[in-house]
């Protein structure tokens, strides 16, 4: 595990990773709430994988998170920590066919990432049980609690082992988390990031709504009247960073992508060359860049916004390094509004509404 932590860059833990990691690994409860700085996945995707790497048979590890994108991501970097272990996450969410999630299922997992929704519609048809469940994860339980899955985490937790190590994440411990916690994880250690004032003075922060079918031809609009020739632009996928790559590369663009799939030979080659200047924008997400220190990037770009509002202000922070201005623009669509204003709740210094730069194709 330390192999693939070093390849994608991770050089020293975020604070609630230092807090929740030891305790999680010493086999006790935890409930992190982290206000400052990101995180929570390798928290407990670190301890859950030693915990489970020497384990064989049914499913041991379940994570619960509120939507299908969070579930996504979380098994992605799940599976990126475990590359060179046995232990492998599967993601089980709705809107999707559920006979391929059954195939995945019989490959035998040993961590399932879920929806409660989905994850009840498995439980009810027997396509995997919760037997041998050894450690569970409720993550985002207040968004879960705020959509109404209150009845389906108790539902899943009640088909679960009494015996087991548990770990809920929340920006915010209100009454409700507080009494699934009493209920089911008893003697948990709590563990706290207190919020430091978020600001970024030296930076420009402005954002743009904008379809998400327009998003392509928005950022190309961006870069050319800008003439941005030095630019991180951050993408929430590796798929998404793939697809942008080759749409900017047939675009002509010199550009070159950078995330977890990728060896440590060939990152770092990508890191090289872009600090070299042998090419303008590195499109990467978000774990691929963590640690990295690159100076004089004058712009970052979010092609996709965050879904945790703490991520906003680790990308933006690449850029205004030293004492110098930088400038970061937002891309979002209509639907993302809610991210957008959980970001400026976050910090006094304003990030600006922009309107679409003009074409200079005519």
């Amino acid at each position: 595990m330390k192999k693939g932590l070093k390849e994608l860059g991770f050089d020293e833990m975020f604070p609630i990773q230092e807090m929740a990691i030891p305790l999680m690994l010493e086999g006790k409860n935890v409930i992190g709430q982290a206000k400052t700085g990101t995180g929570k996945t390798a928290a407990f995707g670190v301890p859950m994988i030693e915990g489970l790497k020497d384990s064989e048979g049914n499913i041991q590890g379940l994570v619960l998170a509120p939507t299908r994108e969070l579930a996504q991501q979380i098994t992605e970097d799940i599976n990126d920590y475990s590359k060179y272990t046995k232990v492998r996450a599967v993601a089980i969410y709705g809107g999707v066919s559920i006979d391929k999630q059954i195939i995945e299922l019989k490959k035998g997992p040993a961590i399932v990432v879920g929806t409660p929704g989905r994850l009840i519609d498995h439980l009810q048809r027997g396509t995997f049980n919760l037997r041998d469940v050894k450690m569970l994860v409720l993550d985002e339980a207040d968004n879960m609690l705020d959509m109404g899955f209150v009845d389906d985490i108790e539902y899943i937790l009640r088909l679960t082992p009494k015996v087991k190590q548990m770990s809920l994440w929340s920006a915010t411990i209100d009454d409700r988390t507080m009494h699934i916690s009493e209920r089911y994880m008893p003697k948990a250690e709590f563990v706290n990031v207190s919020r430091d004032e978020i600001g970024l003075t030296t930076i420009n922060q402005h954002y743009i709504l904008v379809p998400q079918h327009e998003k392509e031809e928005t950022l190309k609009r961006i870069i050319d009247f800008y003439k941005i020739d030095r630019c991180i632009i951050f993408c929430r996928m590796k798929v998404g960073v793939d697809d942008l790559h080759a749409t900017l590369s047939r675009a002509g663009y010199n550009v070159e992508p950078i995330h977890g799939d990728f060896t440590q030979a060939k990152r770092q080659q990508v890191l090289d060359g872009f600090r070299q200047g042998k090419f303008s924008i590195m499109i990467a997400t978000e774990l691929a860049a963590r640690g990295l220190d690159i100076a004089d990037v004058p712009w970052i770009i979010n092609y996709d916004i965050p879904m945790d509002p703490n991520m906003y202000f680790h990308r933006v922070g690449r850029t205004a390094r030293a004492g110098k201005a930088g400038n970061a623009i937002t891309l979002v669509t209509p639907d993302e509004e809610i991210e957008l204003e959980r970001i400026k709740a976050m910090t006094k210094i304003p990030i600006y509404k922009m309107t679409l730069p003009p074409s200079f194709l005519f």
